[in-house]
């Protein structure tokens, strides 16, 4: 699901862009895309993912439990969440950048003990 990324404040000098507020954060990942990299597909039990795209452009696909995939094309400066048990993945069109920000066991050197692969994939190099 796409989040707002509308400003808290504006003047000459900027913006200043609260992404979360009131939200715990276990770990600040910095992931890297060379083009057509597709990296996910796969979700996590207890874990919510705010990704944050920095740099380039990306097919983002996810999909809550029940229901169709959904992809969309993110750019730099969207902001999209995958809730717990939520399936997701990214395909850069570029070389591209994004912020992952996770509350929940997935962290550090515990990735694996919240991540897991899905058996069919809902992104692949199409």
């Amino acid at each position: 699901m796409k989040i707002s990324t509308d400003a808290q404040f504006e003047d000459r000098r900027g913006k200043i862009v609260d992404l979360l507020v009131n939200e715990s954060i276990d770990a600040i990942t910095h992931i890297t895309f060379t083009p057509k990299a597709i990296r996910g597909n796969h979700f996590h039990r207890q874990t919510t993912q705010w990704t944050f795209v920095t740099k380039g452009s990306i097919v983002y696909a996810s999909r809550r439990p029940g229901e169709e995939t959904v992809k969309e094309v993110l750019h730099a400066g969207d902001f999209v969440v995958a809730a717990p048990n939520e399936a997701h993945a990214f395909r850069a069109q570029d070389n591209a950048e994004i912020l992952v920000f996770t509350k929940g066991p997935r962290a550090g050197f515990d990735y694996e003990k919240d991540t897991f692969r899905l058996d069919v994939p809902i992104l692949g190099d199409e």
